[in-house]
């Protein structure tokens, strides 16, 4: 989902503003003995890709995918030799990365690389979601998200409970009592353990006191067609990512985890209304890297505060039951970090 707001955006952005390339997620890992601190591109946290130089040619730019203690060159595949290019694939680019760190092909080793440190750098600003605190809560990275720049919240992205239209389920009061049932083997989709959608199941679990195994795909629409193929039993998946089966009759939506019901979704109860208090956000944001000039910081934000008060971006946001709820500066800064704190609690009562 964060790839349909981050693609739309950068297409906006690309017709308003000439912008260098734009990165998707938060700086991952160190690599490199000589040149410090190295941004990547985390991508669903299962594939981190990174701009990068060889030192045998200092003038072409590439990009390539971690692994280990190097780089798979992407120069040597049919994938873009651009970052913009290669989000604009989607699932597509991530899978045949994917492939590529698999066969251990054309690495590139620290020592014949140079991976470009993007602090300062006034053409670089990455897109993120909730991943942009947990990861670093998760893993031992040595990132600090208070050192980045905030520039705009562009929306908060919502989350419903799925099953299958042909099920027999249709309240969360069934929902529960089938997972009851099951023991145990009710499958329940997610795009990975930490992922948004495995701390709202682990939410369900605590408070229902079930138990769910849970399958992990490679993106949330894959887990859309799982469910839609009877090869799981439900999801917790933004809407935009099911709505094409939902408009279909393929899915059906059992409860919201919002604090009101959705535009989109009338007669979806929340968990809220129904006397359970599981509200979830994912957060749809643009960052700027650590000594980014203001000059930028500002050209920046202005250019999402115009972007976000089109018709067709407020458009979008309703149709993909997205809250086009902006905010920018200091007040996001603060967002954060609050949010940072709260998912610190989140992780550790869900472990």
């Amino acid at each position: 989902m964060l790839l349909f707001v981050g693609i739309w955006a950068l297409k906006k952005i690309q017709k308003l503003f000439l912008v260098k390339r734009v990165l998707r997620g938060v700086q991952v890992k160190k690599i490199g003995k000589k040149n410090g601190a190295v941004p990547f591109l985390s991508i669903v946290d299962r594939v981190h890709v990174s701009t990068f130089l060889l030192k045998e040619d200092l003038n072409t730019l590439r990009i390539g995918a971690l692994k280990d203690s190097g780089v798979i060159d992407f120069s040597f595949s049919d994938l873009p030799n651009n970052m913009i290019d290669f989000i604009a694939l989607g699932n597509q680019g991530l899978d045949k990365a994917n492939d590529l760190i698999q066969v251990e092909k054309n690495i590139h080793f620290d020592d014949d690389i140079i991976l470009k440190d993007n602090e300062g750098d006034a053409h670089t600003i990455m897109a993120t979601l909730n991943s942009y605190y947990t990861t670093p809560l998760r893993t031992d990275i040595g990132v600090d998200i208070a050192e980045f720049n905030p520039l705009a919240r562009m929306a908060m992205d919502t989350f419903v409970l799925w099953v299958n239209a042909e099920s027999d389920i249709k309240t969360l009061d069934d929902y529960v009592a089938a997972v009851s049932a099951a023991g145990g083997s009710w499958k329940m989709g997610g795009t990975g353990t930490g992922q948004e959608d495995s701390l709202v199941t682990a939410m369900l679990e605590k408070e229902f006191g079930i138990k769910h195994t849970y399958v992990p795909f490679k993106g949330g629409g894959t887990v859309a067609k799982n469910l839609v193929g009877n090869h799981i039993d439900s999801t917790v998946n933004n809407p935009a990512e099911q709505m094409g089966f939902w408009k279909a009759g393929k899915v059906r939506p059992i409860v919201a985890f919002t604090p009101e019901r959705l535009d989109v979704f009338p007669d979806v109860p929340t968990a809220k209304e129904l006397g359970h208090t599981i509200v979830y956000w994912m957060q749809r944001s643009f960052v700027a890297p650590k000594g980014m000039p203001t000059a930028a910081i500002d050209y920046y934000t202005e250019m999402f505060e115009k972007l976000s008060a089109t018709e067709e971006w407020q458009t979008y946001a309703k149709e993909k039951a997205l809250v086009a709820d902006m905010i920018t500066g200091s007040e996001l800064q603060k967002y954060f970090l609050d949010e940072r704190a709260k998912h610190k609690e989140i992780l550790a009562s869900s472990e």
